[in-house]
């Protein structure tokens, strides 16, 4: 009929509006404006209403599968900027990656894109998405260091289902372990040739980290670090080189493989004895300098702190609180409750730096604590009636106790200041000088009125400043921060700038950087041409000293190349908490070559994914030296007695709730040759 009207073919009734009001016309099913038919015959009813219903359905179906499809896409989600190839069309409209415009970003990126669209019905519809989705589970198992196994099992696939639909697999073990493994590595591998390309400006540091089991194996980690990013290497096991020449043609390779005029330093720590490597290297590359690891000379520092016979007695006495507090339940959640469900025990990056925190710790919460343990609810306990807790009371009651408390946080703080620098993901090469003259005045000024202290504590620190950790390149970075060179305050300048001078030495190789180089440094010292500018007065405290020289030393052109290089560098290996095991499983164990290079692989994506969330926690608000875990295997939290199980289970209150975290407990519970958790 004309326009949109249709005639009913029973009461040969017309009717306007087309198809949609004849179905409600002859289901019967009142609908505004619709009269129904009374001539239909029954099963024609039944039909058309199922016909009506299935397109209700459907049509609500759709409606909440845009809803989920629109909250995920609103979600914020991390991806990795590990640089390729778009997959799709989607990711070929992902933001560009650039390597300049972030100066200490690595593998990182933010989009909002749907994981999964699960209203998608063919095959072409879906594979977008789902490719998506399955990059997200590889590196949730890359980065976590999760059983490829783990892809096989049953619970995985109902996992997956629940997340992204009826049929829905996520990616098998077999395509984890080799189409996303090489993805992954290649992009890695993409994204580190970026970083590359700005050496040349900036030079690099090698890092050296490494593991011993303090008898025949040793195993290094090399990584290279630069203002655009650090990234890992390669591991090498060590143990058939210990000998000092061997050693050295281990790191030879590495430097030839970054490339020597790329390399202004190697930093190594205090694990392994290196003998005389270093000066081998200094030899055959006179541009290079071989730096030992500040944290790792810090944490020693504060080691020695700790075995100073009072300091370690209050350590101890402390410690007796911590371990009655954390081992029993009833009192735990009191202590919770009275400082605000914080914790008492402060877990850090080394075990000194963890002791230190945590009398930080107990200083501030000092005043609550006495407090719950003089408490009327504490009093009329069975525990108060305990013999550990009348030691706790008798303790908590010392004044003596907690002047020795105030003293160890008082010299200690300047030490876990200098921790905080050189891990906070900036180059703190140009304030590592000036961060070390103030922890020894400040000793010197606590300690004024008793020699003996300010003398046990300074000895410590000048000893292993001077014998260990202080090197050329850090007076030389001193020297050219604009935020110590010009400030009138700082009284070192005359005993760093012979060793100042010996660096500039070895770094101007080029006959025509030395010819305009005493001018330049007058300029620089005077602060004359561009260093005098009232742009670059400003940024001299709040500007990184590389990007200081970079924007305002194009006045003085080889100072400003030597600048840049030197004040550009790391001084600690220390980067992130490593779990050696699948490193060490990989060198221990005997292997079938192939195998050896995929655990290779693994171990490269792994610890450069960890590079990346290490990178960006530092960017964040968070205290680069302390955890978030308490180690329950820790002396400050660890029964002296070994518990039985219902005691230790007493420990966890959310235990029960399915809240147990298993990461607390590191690499101290599970071997070597454990995979529970391991690759």
């Amino acid at each position: 009929m004309e326009g949109n009207k249709v005639r009913c073919r029973f009461c040969y009734k017309v009717l306007n509006g087309g198809i949609s009001r004849l179905k409600f016309h002859l289901s019967q099913i009142s609908s505004k404006g619709v009269n129904p038919c009374t001539k239909v015959k029954p099963d024609v009813i039944e039909k058309v209403k199922a016909v009506i219903a299935a397109k209700e359905e459907h049509r609500e179906t759709q409606v909440l599968k845009r809803q989920r499809d629109t909250e995920l896409s609103v979600r914020p989600r991390r991806i990795r900027d590990l640089p390729s190839q778009p997959t799709s069309p989607e990711r070929a409209t992902s933001p560009a990656i650039t390597s300049t415009s972030d100066q200490t970003q690595f593998l990182a990126l933010e989009v909002s894109t749907p994981v999964l669209k699960l209203s998608s019905v063919t095959n072409k519809a879906r594979s977008a998405p789902q490719s998506e989705a399955e990059r997200c589970i590889a590196e949730f198992f890359f980065e976590n260091k999760l059983d490829y196994n783990i892809a096989d099992s049953v619970s995985y696939r109902h996992m997956m289902e629940a997340l992204g639909g009826q049929g829905f697999r996520g990616p098998s073990a077999e395509v984890l372990k080799t189409k996303w493994l090489h993805k992954l590595k290649s992009e890695v591998l993409q994204k580190t040739k970026e970083i590359e390309k700005d050496w040349a400006t900036t030079g690099c540091t090698i890092l050296a980290d490494s593991w011993t089991d303090n008898k025949s194996k040793a195993l290094i980690n090399f990584s290279v670090s630069s203002p655009l990013g650090t990234f890992f290497l390669k591991t090498v096991d060590a143990s058939p080189h210990i000998k000092s020449h061997q050693l050295y043609e281990l790191f030879d390779d590495v430097i030839r493989e970054v490339g020597p005029d790329n390399v202004v330093q190697i930093i190594t720590d205090r694990n392994i004895n290196y003998g005389s490597v270093d000066k081998l290297i200094m030899q055959n590359y006179n541009t290079i300098f071989w730096s030992p690891c500040a944290s790792s000379c810090v944490n020693s520092m504060l080691d020695d702190f700790s075995k100073i016979d009072w300091v370690n007695r209050c350590i101890c006495q402390a410690q007796t609180i911590t371990r009655f507090v954390y081992n029993n339940k009833w009192v735990l959640d009191l202590m919770r409750k009275c400082i605000a469900g914080q914790e008492l025990v402060c877990s850090g990056i080394t075990k000194c730096v963890s002791d230190f925190l945590t009398l930080q710790s107990l200083l501030r919460h000092r005043p609550k604590l006495k407090q719950m343990f003089h408490s009327s609810d504490y009093a009329s306990s069975s525990y108060a009636n305990r013999s550990l807790s009348s030691s706790c009371v008798e303790i908590l009651d010392d004044d003596e106790f907690w002047r020795a408390v105030e003293e160890i946080a008082a010299v200690s703080e300047p030490l876990l200041r200098v921790m905080r620098d050189v891990l906070g993901g900036k180059a703190a090469i140009g304030y590592i000088y000036e961060s070390m003259t103030k922890v020894m005045d400040s000793i010197r000024t606590y300690y004024i009125m008793d020699e003996g202290k300010c003398k046990s504590f300074l000895d410590i620190v000048e000893q292993k400043w001077q014998v260990e950790l202080h090197s050329p390149l850090h007076s030389a970075a001193a020297f050219l921060n604009p935020s110590i060179q010009y400030n009138p305050e700082v009284k070192f300048f005359t005993s760093i700038k012979e060793e100042f001078y010996h660096v500039l030495d070895k770094v101007l190789t080029v006959p025509d950087q030395r010819q305009g180089i005493t001018v330049e440094l007058h300029a620089f010292r005077k602060a004359q041409g561009m260093f005098g500018s009232n742009i670059a007065k400003e940024a001299r405290n709040n500007t990184s000293p590389g990007m200081w020289w970079e924007q305002y030393g194009d006045s003085a052109p080889s100072l400003q190349h030597a600048a840049v290089r030197i004040v550009s560098q790391v001084c600690s290996t220390l980067t992130f908490q490593r779990d050696w095991s699948i490193i060490v499983r990989n060198h221990s164990e005997k292997r079938n070559k192939l195998d050896k290079e995929a655990l290779a692989d693994q171990a490269y994506v792994h610890y450069n994914f960890m590079l990346h969330s290490d990178s960006k926690m530092k960017k964040g608000d968070g205290d680069p030296i302390a955890l978030d875990a308490i180690d329950m295997t820790s002396p400050w939290v660890e029964d002296s007695d070994s518990p039985n199980l219902a005691q230790w289970l007493d420990r966890f209150p959310s235990a029960l709730d399915g809240d147990l975290n298993t990461r607390q407990f590191g690499g101290s519970i599970f071997g070597t040759n454990d995979t529970l958790f391991g690759l």
